[in-house]
């Protein structure tokens, strides 16, 4: 298989430098970030459009990189699209729509119960995000037939915690392109 596209998806407010996600994407020459009109005031089925069009732009097969707000546009876009070209996503730090961190901006990502998504998932959550408890991380990781990564103390998995280039991230990443544990 060629080496699929990385398709990016940020959370609210965008990852901006230093952001694991922006440095990744900056390392990439042929990443896709998927850009919204509004990163402050998120519309579920504008972000879900965004998405879809970034998707149909790239030919091949492709990895989402999903960040916050961002596994939230995924989940919601499969629900009403399909691309066999999506070989697996990495999910990081889904927030609870239904909790009481969630941005009062944000509007219409509150699907009650995600369906199983239709390519390998890695869902990478940590102990003490503020946006969603891990309990949260668990049931969706369930629901989504995804494998969960318990990151343990790392907050919202963003440029406030800190990782740099996050190398533990890259490795959740190479696992989706490497043949599933037996």
């Amino acid at each position: 298989m060629a080496r699929p596209t990385h398709v990016y998806l940020a959370g609210i407010g965008n990852s901006l430098a230093p952001h694991w996600q922006y440095r990744w994407h900056a390392a990439d020459p042929g990443g896709v970030w998927v850009e919204h009109a509004s990163w402050e005031e998120p519309v579920r089925t504008d972000w879900v459009a965004d998405l879809d069009a970034a998707l149909r732009a790239v030919a091949g097969p492709k990895l989402l990189v999903a960040h916050s707000l961002g596994c939230a546009t995924v989940v919601e876009w499969a629900a009403e699209h399909a691309d066999p070209g999506i070989v697996g996503a990495l999910l990081v730090a889904a927030p609870d729509p239904h909790g009481p961190a969630f941005p009062a901006d944000a509007t219409g990502f509150d699907r009650p119960s995600p369906a199983p998504l239709p390519f390998r998932t890695v869902l990478a959550a940590s102990r003490d995000d503020p946006y969603a408890a891990f309990g949260y991380a668990e049931a969706t990781a369930a629901a989504l037939g995804a494998e969960l990564v318990d990151l343990g103390p790392l907050g919202h998995v963003n440029a406030a915690s800190g990782l740099g280039d996050w190398p533990q991230g890259r490795e959740l990443l190479a696992r989706l392109l490497s043949p599933p544990r037996a």
